[in-house]
């Protein structure tokens, strides 16, 4: 049985660290200006690549660089800079679709996967993309049987990519989807004169509007107000079918989301997989998956093109429809390595056994944990309050800065306070 891989987004160390321990078997990242969350808060400096690939060789884990971007000429030399120092980084492959990229990086003997910019619809596309890649995601655009014809065509026809082993394909199952094929989108260039496929869009498309005739200013009624905002993509309840099809990278989106999305949706869709592979995918087992992936930032589900679906559907309200959301508590002042025991100092609201609580850091990833035991000047206590330090036993080791939350159901008191306040 062929390899499945789970691909996670990583925007953060937080984030990198939360895929790593969800069981991703590699992580996408962007670093510099030539990626498609370039101007996002979630980005990496290039500085900071030979730590990422450190960190994923140490635990067995991929690393793609995404240089995805259309390339200007005056951009060339800046490319090559990026080409050149993922291959000194020993970066596992580059993820690209302008053929300047495509080129240079075969040049210099770098790993290639092609990005979903390049809309791969037919077998030709495959064919013809097989001189750079050995792996390469298909059109969101596509349904399972279209997948399957190509990935039964890749091995009758016995395409391979530069290492000689037959092309794998990838496809997205989880996260954000875009009104525009395969991402090339020109609405936030248009507007805003911040472009999309520059790694700068805006998204004026997930916001809420009105149509109003342009001569007489008359509103009309319209179903949704976020009708250019497709729900997420989730495909836990196909993703037997997806794997039946011959699919062997699962993409997970996502390089702008918190550490404990990554870890979460990670680890569902890994659970999924080793269902799959142990004959245990069952509707019982969708249902878990699907409750906890609705825990974390979701603008609402549905299950994308995949199934033959002509139109998309539309999400209900702006930002995330999550289930639970995290409060912030406080952080780690101390961790006593011999006795797996953290203090936290209270900043905000109050600590109580019986908490969920969720501790980010750039080491640490995303812990979560159920507050069996809390101590105050090392007395047992039920509650720990604003300005107390107090300590907890963990399970594993956690850094001083690490930040503490609490994660509370959505409609929880204490978050729509919080909310107000925001």
């Amino acid at each position: 049985m062929q390899e499945i891989e789970i691909m996670s987004p990583a925007g953060s160390f937080d984030s990198l660290m939360a895929a790593i321990q969800g069981g991703a078997g590699s992580v996408y990242f962007g670093a510099g200006q030539l990626n498609m969350r370039a101007r996002s808060s979630s980005n990496f400096s290039t500085d900071d690549i030979r730590q990422i690939t450190n960190i994923c060789r140490e635990h067995g884990v991929k690393s793609y660089l995404t240089l995805n971007t259309i390339i200007y000429d005056e951009e060339l030399p800046l490319m090559r800079q990026m080409v050149d120092l993922a291959k000194e980084s020993n970066v596992s492959a580059i993820i690209a679709s302008d053929l300047s990229v495509l080129e240079y990086a075969k040049a210099k003997g770098v790993e290639i996967h092609i990005s979903t910019q390049c809309n791969i619809t037919n077998i030709e596309a495959v064919r013809f993309y097989s001189r750079y890649a050995d792996v390469m995601v298909l059109a969101r655009e596509l349904n399972i049987n279209q997948m399957a014809e190509i990935t039964k065509a890749i091995r009758e026809q016995y395409i391979t990519g530069p290492s000689g082993q037959l092309v794998q394909i990838e496809v997205f199952v989880h996260g954000a989807l875009c009104m525009a094929v395969s991402g090339k989108c020109y609405i936030s260039l248009d507007n805003f004169n911040s472009s999309a496929n520059r790694g700068a869009c805006l998204q004026p498309c997930r916001r809420a509007y009105n149509v109003k005739d342009a001569d007489s200013q008359i509103e009309l009624e319209v179903d949704n107000k976020y009708i250019m905002s497709p729900k997420d993509l989730m495909t836990l309840p196909v993703l037997d079918r997806i794997l039946d099809a011959g699919v062997t990278v699962l993409k997970i989106e996502g390089r702008g989301r918190s550490a404990e999305y990554v870890k979460t949706v990670t680890r569902t869709y890994h659970e999924a997989v080793e269902a799959w592979k142990n004959r245990q995918y069952t509707r019982e087992n969708v249902e878990t998956w699907t409750n906890e992936v609705n825990k974390v930032y979701n603008r609402g589900f549905w299950g994308g093109y995949y199934l033959g679906e002509k139109t998309g559907e539309w999400s209900e309200r702006y930002g995330s429809q999550a289930t639970q959301k995290k409060v912030y508590v406080g952080k780690i002042v101390n961790f006593f390595s011999n006795l797996n025991v953290a203090e936290i100092k209270v900043e905000t609201h109050s600590l109580s056994i019986g908490d969920n609580i969720l501790i980010i850091g750039p080491t640490t990833g995303a812990y979560e944990s159920i507050l069996e035991e809390i101590r105050v000047d090392l007395n047992p206590v039920k509650q720990a309050v604003k300005g107390d330090n107090c300590s907890i036993a963990v399970s594993q080791t956690l850094r001083r800065g690490d930040k503490v939350y609490l994660v509370v159901d959505a409609g929880h008191a204490l978050f729509q306070v919080q909310s107000e306040k925001n």
